[in-house]
């Protein structure tokens, strides 16, 4: 019996569903990846271009090295070069540096690769590849007659021998194979004959028929590779895989390449003149032509002088590998110059469709580019399609770009979300390019409007009312995410504000799937311009406020809980973190009736009881915070008391030896010096007390609601008020020193010595924003909307 029939042999063969269910999955992981990675694979091939222009290479081998060196002269730093030594390399299977490496794959040359790996796995054990020609034995025992796997703890001997063997086989193969050739393993196959099959039905060229030629670094096995047939491809002569194409390539493409990055039109015109299919011929990785080159490296001159050259106007619309022309290099660079000066040749180049079957507005779009999409706008509208408008609109969206099109209020992008579930996520505003007036049904591009965003808003969700009854219209705004509670949890408080208005009697009463209203959202992630909208519908709050949540949780629950950390971080200090916690736990506690404040949860803990609980941690952090706040200062209050009393006892310009009275006692200067002093002292003696008796708290919960806080603040503001009587003392002791012949200096010296404290208020207390007064209960811009009979009729 072969070993292809045994039932033991072949791991695919004796499990044929399980090879099925592989070759299912993958097959529709292929088709989601294709769906999922459209419009970021357009991106990513428009720029791949542009980073094959800049980026550096180093030649793996020295021999390359000098061949290089010798034919240019100078060193070079451009991705089609490494190319070049790709290709070279591509006629020259590599090796290690010894006899134990396997040959190298780079997808390429399959046929000779595959020959000597043969030899090499042979060489190093015959077994191995009879292994891999052949397949594994799946160890197996006998269960009811009937033949199952083992398990790895009933493995004896053999079995592990076996597997050994196999686990060689596959890491030959793993260390034998380029990194982009190995992803087509990253589901599979699981053995190594499977892996030297599937590298037969994917690089096999002779075996399948196909011998057309790839670009480098593009694979057969790419699910989301072009369709080049489609393209206006440029020629192809000097990237073919012969010796007269590849000297080509060395003498005329890699010197013409780097004059093109370097804008170097004289010389490259001299290049030029050597062989005229340079002007439409690919000179780079990833078929990029001259004008693709000098229009990434966004030299306009060159490129107004290339152009005067072209006799052919079909060479300004060539496309790269990924269907890119040059003139969506320039929309995507945001170069208007070299835009205009391609346009001019070419009118057609704004509605030619480039990588991924997208016209050159949708790339400058995906960059937030405002000026290029206004100017590219309306000379390229009549090329849209559906499918380019639905793209347009989500991107300028998810870029700060507002445009018009709203008839797709309620279309789906990709993700299926609609242009409000963006937008509930969105608190940029003022970035936006583009302005709804109040027009029906359109908008109109005006960068100079503010909150734009929130009109957008307004305009949609009248627009969804208007068209969908209140079932649909709850449908779209639910699915795929519920995007009330997404614009709740990031605080949009504009977005709800408009949508609460347009449509009160019902928006305030929806409910998460944890029966969470948007105040419960608002209160567990802090955010109290939402919150306070409990002040604005009336007896609503009473019946919201009573609602009771996953685990048995009352509203008073969920402040009781720590704050996301990135509401935590809106203050600094753990001490000011947990005094804001309070803060938050005690506004909530007011608006409670007294029946909930003691109810208990799932846990069987009250909210004080979970508050404590949940900030355990944060206290223990904020309590050693505040010590080494205190320390600290304490320390700087001491020194500055002791270097005042120094001064006090040692006074400037000395003790007249007859009166014994200071020599400037009548000088105002002198005065000013005696206050300060004095005054400076004073208060870091009571910044000391301050601080000390801060270190000596009990630093229970709640004492960092007031006691601790107020300490600190006002033992800060002591040592601040000291430092700066410091400041005016050594201002005035200088100025009664030195005033006499040299007048400009102290004076100077007296002025500048204000500096650290203009500093210290400029950067601490105007830069420096606090949260503790959000729970302002004066926005009243919702209660016009909530009337009584729409709350009657909802109870």
């Amino acid at each position: 019996m072969s070993a292809h029939n045994h039932r033991t042999t072949i791991a695919c063969d004796s499990h044929p569903h399980t090879t099925h269910h592989r070759h299912h999955r993958r097959t529709h992981g292929l088709r989601d990846l294709k769906e999922k990675l459209r419009m970021e694979k357009a991106r990513d091939g428009l720029f791949e271009g542009l980073r094959d222009v800049t980026k550096s290479i180093k030649w793996r081998r020295k021999s390359c090295r000098q061949m290089f060196y010798l034919q240019v002269r100078a060193p070079l730093t451009l991705s089609s070069l490494g190319s070049t030594v790709v290709n070279l390399m591509d006629n020259i299977i590599t090796e290690g540096h010894s006899i134990s490496r396997p040959p190298y794959f780079n997808g390429r040359n399959y046929t000779e690769w595959k020959e000597r790996m043969k030899i090499f796995i042979q060489s190093v054990d015959f077994k191995l590849w009879l292994l891999i020609k052949n397949g594994p034995k799946v160890p197996t025992k006998l269960v009811d007659n009937e033949e199952v796997e083992k398990t790895e703890d009933e493995y004896d001997e053999e079995d592990m021998k076996n597997l050994e063997l196999e686990a060689k086989a596959k890491n030959i193969l793993h260390c034998a194979l380029n990194p982009d050739v190995f992803e087509i393993f990253s589901e599979g196959p699981n053995t190594s004959k499977q892996m030297w099959d599937e590298l037969d039905r994917v690089f096999d060229r002779e075996r399948t028929g196909d011998n057309s030629s790839t670009p480098q670094g593009q694979l057969s096995s790419d699910p989301t590779a072009p369709d080049t047939s489609q393209f206006s491809s440029p020629d192809l002569y000097f990237l073919q895989e012969t010796r007269e194409s590849m000297n080509k390539f060395l003498e005329l493409c890699v010197p013409l390449h780097k004059l093109a990055l370097e804008g170097n039109w004289q010389a490259a015109k001299v290049i030029l003149g050597k062989d005229s299919r340079l002007k439409h011929a690919a000179i780079a990785d990833g078929w990029a032509t001259l004008l693709h080159v000098a229009v990434g490296a966004n030299h306009a001159s060159f490129v107004k002088e290339l152009l005067q050259e072209f006799d052919n106007d079909q060479y300004i619309s060539l496309q790269d590998y990924r269907g890119n022309t040059a003139f969506c290099f320039a929309v995507a660079s945001g170069n208007m110059e070299i835009v205009e000066l391609l346009k001019g040749r070419d009118p057609h180049l704004p509605t030619r469709r480039g990588g991924s079957d997208y016209i050159p507005i949708q790339f400058a779009a995906m960059q937030g580019n405002c000026d290029m999409t206004r100017y590219l706008y309306d000379i390229s509208k009549e090329a849209f399609e559906d499918t380019d408008k639905i793209m347009l609109f989500f991107t300028f969206i998810k870029t700060g770009n507002y445009h018009e099109w709203v008839e797709l209020a309620y279309a789906r992008d990709d993700n299926n979300e609609t242009a409000l579930h963006l937008l509930a996520v969105n608190q940029n505003p003022l970035d936006s390019c583009c302005h709804c007036p109040e027009m029906e049904g359109s908008f109109r591009i005006n960068p100079d409007t503010k909150h734009v965003m929130f009109q957008l808003v307004n305009f949609l969700w009248k627009k969804i009312l208007q068209h969908k009854d209140h079932s649909e219209a709850m449908r779209i705004i639910s699915e795929p995410s519920q995007l009330l509670y997404d614009a709740a949890e990031v605080g949009n408080f504009g977005f709800l504000s408009e949508l609460i208005s347009a449509y009160p009697g019902k928006i305030i009463w929806e409910v998460d799937n944890n029966g969470q209203s948007i105040i419960h959202t608002a209160v567990s992630y802090r955010h109290a311009s939402i919150f306070n909208l409990v002040h604005e519908i009336g007896f609503i709050k009473d019946i919201l406020i009573s609602y009771i949540v996953k685990e048995n949780n009352t509203l008073l629950h969920l402040a009781a809980k720590l704050a996301p950390p990135d509401r935590l971080a809106i203050v600094s200090g753990a001490a000011f973190q947990m005094c804001l916690e309070i803060i938050w736990f005690e506004e909530v506690k007011k608006i409670m009736p007294p029946s909930f404040i003691n109810l208990k949860n799932s846990d069987g803990l009250t909210a004080q009881q979970l508050f404590i609980k949940e900030h355990e941690g944060l206290r223990g952090k904020g309590e050693e915070w505040m010590k080494r706040t205190a320390e600290f200062c304490m320390l700087i209050s001491t020194v500055i008391a002791t270097a005042i009393f120094a001064a006090a006892i040692n006074i400037p310009g000395g003790i007249d030896d007859d009166t014994k009275k200071p020599n400037y006692l009548n000088k105002a200067s002198f005065q000013v010096f005696a206050i300060a002093d004095a005054a400076a002292f004073i208060f870091s003696a009571t910044a000391i007390l301050i601080f000390l008796s801060i270190l000596i708290s009990r630093y229970a919960v709640y004492d960092f609601h007031k006691s601790l806080p107020l300490k600190l603040i006002f033992g800060l503001i002591t040592l601040f008020i000291s430092i700066a009587c410091m400041m005016v003392a050594f201002g005035s002791s200088f100025f009664i020193t030195y005033y006499y012949g040299l007048k400009v200096l102290p004076d100077s010296i007296a002025v500048l010595s204000c500096l650290p404290l203009l500093l210290y208020v400029e950067i601490t207390i105007f830069s420096s924003e606090r949260d503790f007064g959000s729970f302002s209960r004066e926005n009243n811009t919702l209660r016009a909307s909530l009337t009584t009979e729409e709350l009657e009729d909802h109870n």
